[in-house]
């Protein structure tokens, strides 16, 4: 319940409803196509503009909506012809009726250019057609998608065009699109922790007309246009007494740990930035500044993170891990897992002592060839041992997990996402974001200094356990294929890393002289120490797709969300225990690195659905017949994945334990109308109740012949009075 809780307070604080492009007509937006000639000329570029009327208290919205959906056109143009990209006029901070930011957009009649350029062997005295497909989102209480195929036809003269009725505010909604205003204001911004300082001072070139133009417009709002700053996070600002202006913006919250280099977007002024009261926005495109390392760039190459994700097939890594024994036949398991043994000797903490080892067995057997390989062999023995070992313990758990109902199988949504924090965990510790701790090097090193055979044994037990903690990484794969794999095939799999382990140290124990030929340690080590984070991403991304096929859609968010909490202790981990740390900082960083990592764990475990649990079919106005014929009350939910209001309903409602109580005892049929992708039986039935959108829900009850109409925002009373039949 207390799960339900979270996530339903975070989408009520983003509960504006977004949508896909679905061709659904409708009045409360009018959409056209105009141009500012009345002609066109072979070769000379001209504008087009959409135009959007809306109907009062509607709203389109912006290239970044927040929530909502952008408007788009997709040109169907006649032969030659090229279109640009929309070029966006200053959005407004769009609100509902209780004055929440629900996102950036427009409202009234609005124009959006586009610069449209015909060839210049177009042939003059004919016409052209230009077509657009538009879709937009529009909004008031609910949203609904909009679409239209629009149409414009225009001549072809070799004469100068002559300027068409929308010329004028064509014209004037090129002037006052956000620009720079070089010479006039100069930006500058810098960043601490979640917050931005954007600064906004007069240059001393500023034309003297302009003087107090800051001051005749005191409201001032920051458009991103990326997602950098939390659309409806509050903004603060305040003169400097220059006629400039300091704005302090929040940092939205899914990106407070990425190293952004540049804050880019739209700083609006209610009354313009010009003496004129024109030019509505200012461009801002600054680089984003640490304020706490004297204006060192916070993107710069010595403080950049990896942010970004691996899309794909989920490839399996380099050892096998992950889903690859679900997918691939043993012996390419098992090769895979040969090659990511081998892997693990070009680490940086490993490579570097390969030569020196074999040096070292050579220094102990003196120049008798037999006593080096024996030595290499005993090292290998080392290495086979602690594998088995490893694999042996693993066994043994995954025996007693499956007398305790464990469920350690694919199958089992726990153990997927388990498997994926895992693999997540690895990632982040190959991509550098923290270290596995040194000092097991330290408690080993009494066993790697040992002579003779027993010295090259514990050498080898060292090399898998102890010695190479950067090794720990590539465990994970296999800690998966032990788990996943008949008891027989995950000692193979173990087997194989740890031949691939040993295999160098073994032929070069045959061969000494072939140390000479390897490669110098390097920075190229940790390159690709680095490089084969990806694989373990890709993994875990697999994991994931594996997860939204057993996991509910609620389900799924809450892995996502516990995925980002874990990722989120990790780097605290990180960054608090860095070399160098105090150690109050240390231990801040190792209980709150756990504490955040057990409440990921916690906020995204799968967990199988309650008895009490409300069952969900598929729509169709079959299963509706049925169902009144068999004389059960039908509850009808037209959802869709992008109406956060959709989603902020259910949880609502269905967090109710009198509702649930309801359901099972009225036997209700609760049937799911996703609307999530088009689908055009599912918009004629809501055209039949004169509706284009969601939410909207339907109660169906014996005896009835029409179903009861519930309001778009539902409560658990609302929903128990419909099923009474008040």
């Amino acid at each position: 319940m207390l799960r339900l809780r979270v996530f339903t307070l975070f989408a009520l604080l983003f509960s504006g409803s977004l949508a896909l492009s679905t061709p659904v007509a409708t009045a409360q937006v009018r959409a056209t196509l105009v141009a500012e000639v009345e002609s066109i000329q072979p070769g000379q570029p001209f504008t087009a503009a959409l135009r959007l009327e809306h109907d009062t208290h509607w709203h389109t919205y912006w290239i970044n909506p927040g929530t909502g959906l952008a408007t788009s056109i997709e040109w169907t143009l006649p032969e030659g012809f090229t279109a640009g990209e929309i070029e966006w006029p200053t959005p407004k901070v769009l609100r509902d009726a209780h004055g929440t930011v629900i996102g950036n957009g427009y409202e009234g009649d609005v124009l959006l250019p586009v610069k449209i350029t015909p060839p210049a062997e177009l042939a003059t005295g004919s016409t052209v057609t230009l077509r657009a497909a538009v879709d937009w989102l529009m909004c008031d209480e609910v949203c609904i998608p909009g679409a239209a195929q629009l149409a414009l036809e225009l001549p072809v003269r070799a004469a100068a065009p002559a300027p068409s009725a929308f010329a004028a505010r064509i014209r004037d909604t090129l002037a006052n699109l956000p620009a720079a205003l070089n010479g006039e204001w100069r930006a500058s911004a810098t960043r601490s922790g979640d917050t931005i300082t954007l600064t906004v001072e007069r240059t001393s070139g500023g034309a003297a007309s302009d003087a107090g133009t800051a001051a005749a417009a005191p409201t001032l709002h920051f458009f991103a246009d990326d997602d950098l700053v939390g659309y409806e996070l509050p903004q603060r600002s305040a003169p400097d007494g220059a006629g400039g202006y300091t704005l302090t913006l929040k940092i939205a919250p899914e990106h407070v740990g990425e190293n952004a280099a540049r804050l880019v977007g739209v700083l609006s002024a209610a009354q313009g930035w010009r003496a004129d009261q024109s030019l509505p926005g200012l461009r801002i495109d600054v680089p984003l500044r640490d304020a706490s390392t004297s204006g060192r760039l916070a993107g710069s190459a010595d403080n950049t993170a990896a942010t970004g994700g691996v899309r794909g097939g989920g490839t399996a890594s380099a050892l096998g891990g992950g889903a690859a024994p679900n997918t691939a036949g043993l012996a390419a398991t098992a090769i895979l897992a040969l090659l990511g043994g081998l892997i693990l000797n070009l680490m940086p903490c490993v490579f570097p002592v390969l030569g020196i080892k074999i040096l070292g067995f050579v220094n102990q057997a003196g120049s008798d060839r037999r006593k080096v390989v024996l030595h290499g062999l005993v090292f290998t023995l080392g290495v086979l041992l602690s594998f088995w070992t490893l694999a042996g313990v693993l066994a043994v758990l995954r025996s007693g997990g499956e007398q305790l109902g464990w469920g350690f199988q694919h199958q089992s949504p726990a153990f997927v996402f388990g498997l994926a924090v895992l693999l997540l965990v690895f990632a982040m510790n190959l991509s550098g974001v923290f270290e596995f701790g040194l000092g097991a090097t330290g408690l080993g090193a009494g066993l790697q200094t040992k002579g003779g055979l027993s010295g090259s044994f514990f050498t080898g037990v060292l090399a898998t356990v102890v010695a190479t903690p950067c090794s720990a990484p590539f465990l994970a794969p296999a800690l998966g294929a032990a788990l996943a794999m008949p008891v027989g095939e995950s000692f193979l799999v173990f087997t194989a890393i740890a031949v691939g382990l040993s295999a160098p140290y073994l032929l070069l124990s045959i061969f000494p002289n072939a140390v000479r030929v390897l490669p110098r340690p390097g920075a190229w080590m940790e390159t690709f120490k680095q490089f084969m984070a990806f694989p373990l991403y890709a993994t875990v991304g697999y994991l994931v797709w594996v997860l939204a096929g057993q996991a509910s859609e609620s389900g799924l968010l809450m892995v996502f969300f516990g995925l980002v909490v874990i990722a989120l202790g990790l780097w605290a981990y990180g960054r608090l225990r860095a070399p160098g740390a105090s150690a109050g900082r240390a231990r801040a960083g190792l209980v709150g690195g756990a504490a955040l990592l057990a409440a990921g764990l916690w906020l995204g475990w799968p967990h199988a659905p309650a008895p009490t649990e409300i069952v969900w079919e598929p729509w169709s106005p079959e299963l509706v017949v049925r169902y009144q014929r068999e004389g059960r009350p039908i509850y009808l939910d037209f959802t869709a994945r992008w109406c956060a209001t959709c989603q902020t309903n259910k949880k609502l409602v269905f967090s109710s334990g009198e509702v649930l109580r309801q359901f099972a005892e009225k036997n209700v049929a609760a049937l799911k109308a996703d609307w999530t992708n088009k689908d055009p039986k599912i918009t004629a039935e809501l055209a039949k109740y004169q509706r284009s959108a969601i939410p909207f829900n339907l109660v169906y009850l014996p005896g009835e012949a029409e179903p009861r109409a519930l309001p778009s925002l539902l409560t658990p009373s609302i929903v128990l009075d419909a099923l009474k039949g008040h």
